[in-house]
């Protein structure tokens, strides 16, 4: 354990396996094993699990079973389950479920909001300021996730000051927290840097790094420096973005947690359970996990 000045005492992992990282599995995930993979979290020591999505069945077939996901949860004390909803649709069925905290997914680029949300990059805002008013009243937190911050697929680099003007606007809107997403994981670490210095409130932003060039973890330390405390990531590293063919998958829980330990900041997290849970799951995905630390603590057979 070897600390480095400039860097927080310690870190909210924001854990988004349950939802993100089974969106676009092909074979569908039974309810039974969702619920015990957040259980499985809640155990390891997280204290915020995004659970699921309110998004129409239509979009992402897997997540159609939310409502009767959330009806089977143990909910722990002192553990957040938020939701991503689409719109107030979404939003009223996640309040059926007695969901205390919600997300919204925003875009950071003409292309994918046109391809992600059918709006403009100015028009999504109509879909979103209802949903955040009404999700205000009501008493929840709610998290913004801009996507696409360092790169476009359709566009290429995604233009500091766009991703700012989009993201001042979701946070102008009442959201307590702006989760900044390398959609298809072509950021580096002095372009991370610049983006969080750009906004200049790093004490409200998350990021989200996927690893499609091998970048997430150096991101993810340059906005530890740049005085970002809270870090997305899904256990096992699986998960991607079904709307963005050339992305990977997201920053796996573990690696994180490895490179966090090694750095003396404290997660609160269980690594050997992590890792334990990731095996666990792997088993019934039928797949190995992609994680360098789960692949590593594994033993072979």
């Amino acid at each position: 354990m070897h600390r480095l000045d400039g860097l927080p005492d310690r870190v909210t992992v924001y854990e988004v396996g349950p939802r993100d990282g089974l969106q676009n599995e092909k074979a569908v995930v039974p309810v039974e094993v969702k619920a015990e993979f957040i259980d499985r979290l809640a155990d390891a020591g997280h204290r915020v699990i995004e659970a699921t999505s309110f998004v129409h069945p239509t979009w992402v077939p897997q997540l159609a079973d939310s409502a009767d996901l959330l009806a089977r949860l143990e909910r722990r004390p002192g553990v957040r389950y938020p939701v991503l909803v689409p719109n107030l649709r979404g939003l009223d069925r996640a309040l059926d479920s007695g969901v205390e905290e919600i997300a919204v997914f925003a875009s950071a680029t003409e292309s994918f909001a046109n391809r992600n949300l059918n709006r403009g990059l100015d028009s999504q805002f109509e879909m979103f300021e209802p949903v955040v008013a009404r999700a205000l009243e009501h008493g929840l937190r709610v998290r913004a996730y801009v996507s696409m911050v360092f790169g476009d697929p359709w566009e290429g680099p995604t233009p500091v000051g766009q991703v700012v003007a989009v993201g001042r606007r979701l946070l102008d809107l009442g959201c307590h927290e702006l989760s900044l997403g390398d959609t298809i994981g072509v950021g580096t670490p002095g372009h991370a840097t610049a983006l969080i210095e750009a906004f200049g409130t790093p004490e409200r932003l998350a990021v989200h790094f996927h690893d499609t060039y091998g970048q997430a973890l150096a991101n993810t330390l340059a906005a530890l420096r740049a005085g970002v405390s809270t870090i997305d990531a899904s256990t096992g590293g699986i998960g991607g973005c079904p709307y963005a063919e050339s992305a990977t998958g997201n920053l796996a829980t573990e690696d994180l947690v490895w490179m966090l330990r090694g750095l003396g900041i404290e997660t609160g997290l269980d690594l050997d359970k992590l890792v334990a849970t990731s095996v666990w799951l792997a088993e019934r995905l039928g797949r190995p996990s992609p994680s360098r630390v789960v692949q590593a603590l594994t033993p072979k057979d």
